[in-house]
């Protein structure tokens, strides 16, 4: 365990998520000079104080700063057709900026701000949640015991899938996918959940969205965008009441009809829909989901397709909010025949331990000097400094307040 405890969290540039590079490539090709701020948020209360971290996490900070990317990984992002060449030649250069990320404590609090760039900075998220959430557990007790767990508790997840026959069929399958490389025990212990179930559940398993991985064990890397894409345009000079559609605009103008699944819950569903018109809806292959009742998502979505006189069943919706297996499972069979779905399991399958883990996220707060935000449709999502902003994005919306 010493010797694990001593080995450097960060293995390479590529072990990021998808959709990091697919709207940093947007967003580098339609606002180079846009200038952001993102900030560091645990939600619920760990096991010691997060601010006894600051110095291991200064250390990984430092040397995520003096790595780049290896010949091979850029082949691999190129080989990707919805990656551009430009994009690539861009990431051969790059190199992360110690000066623009800055640790502090507030009391048992720990403090992470990235500010700059938004091209430079958007990129330490993925990096900075799983630093923390590796050397936290690094310091929790670890005998045999928590991985023998964790590997059963996989194991009955493999079974649970392999012995339900209603979940392969003619027409549609279940399939689930690895969303879970922020909120991981480890990266051994990430590599091992991802490569086992690549090798016991091939046709349920397509795919992670962490490229790494992907490259790694042959699978598809997964993901298009998250909530920072669509909160950035809330600063780009449209009219707020504009933003969804500019950034929907800008997304089918970069990817031409690659990854086209759409998020759904910047300022929520309804709002969403009003906005997602014929145009949208014939462009994009499908939604996701990730905040709210995702069966009561689910029905709008459906009936919004219907509306506009669109088979649901040539669409796709993605649910990726809290899942593990059996809740995925069950939504499989509610919708199956009405609307083909799949599943993005994040901390259930990366960090399923006898341990609690951590809900910590990392989100832009502000772009250009204008405060951005997310009006959840679940309680606690919201993440917004500016109070006064936030009662306007609400207004302007029409978006009900969901209380903690």
């Amino acid at each position: 365990m010493d010797n694990i405890n001593q080995q450097p969290i960060v293995r390479s540039l590529l072990e990021n998520d998808l959709y990091k590079f697919t709207m940093w490539q947007a967003l580098l090709h339609s606002h180079p000079g846009a200038e952001a701020e993102y900030a560091f948020v645990c939600r619920n209360a760990p096991a010691y104080p997060l601010a006894e971290l600051k110095n291991d996490v200064e250390a990984e900070l430092d040397r995520l700063c003096t790595l780049s990317f290896a010949a091979d990984e850029l082949a691999y992002l190129r080989s990707l057709r919805f990656i551009k060449s430009d994009f690539v030649d861009f990431l051969s250069v790059f190199r992360f900026q110690r000066h623009f990320i800055e640790v502090t404590t507030e009391g048992e609090q720990l403090r992470v701000v990235a500010r700059g760039p938004l091209v430079h900075v958007m990129a330490f998220e993925i990096f900075v949640l799983y630093i923390i959430n590796e050397l936290y557990f690094r310091r929790l007790p670890q005998d045999d015991s928590i991985l023998a767990t964790a590997r059963q508790r996989l194991a009955d997840k493999i079974a649970l899938v392999r012995n339900d026959p209603e979940l392969r069929g003619p027409d549609e399958t279940f399939t689930f996918v690895d969303f879970g490389l922020r909120r991981r025990y480890s990266g051994a212990w990430h590599e091992e959940v991802v490569g086992t179930l690549a090798r016991e559940l091939p046709e349920h398993f397509p795919g992670t969205s962490n490229v790494y991985l992907a490259k790694q064990f042959n699978l598809v890397p997964i993901g298009t965008m998250a909530h920072e894409y669509l909160q950035a345009f809330q600063a780009f000079g449209f009219r707020l009441r504009d933003f969804q559609k500019a950034s929907l605009e800008a997304w089918v103008q970069e990817f031409r009809g690659d990854l086209g699944i759409a998020l759904t819950d910047v300022v929520g569903m309804d709002a969403f829909l009003a906005d997602f018109d014929l145009y949208f809806a014939k462009l994009f292959d499908g939604l996701r989901h990730d905040s709210g009742d995702p069966v009561v998502w689910a029905e709008k979505a459906i009936a919004h397709y219907q509306k506009l006189n669109i088979d649901p069943m040539s669409k796709r919706l993605v649910f990726s909010d809290a899942l593990d297996l059996p809740r995925s499972i069950a939504l499989y069979k509610r919708f199956l025949g009405r609307i083909p779905t799949s599943y993005g399991i994040g901390t259930n399958l990366t960090n399923d331990t006898p341990h609690q883990a951590l809900n910590i996220v990392m989100k832009i707060t502000s772009c250009n000097g204008q405060p951005v935000a997310k009006l959840s449709d679940s309680p606690g999502k919201t993440l917004c400094e500016d109070q006064t902003f936030l009662a306007y994005l609400r207004q302007v919306f029409s978006h009900p307040e969901v209380k903690s």
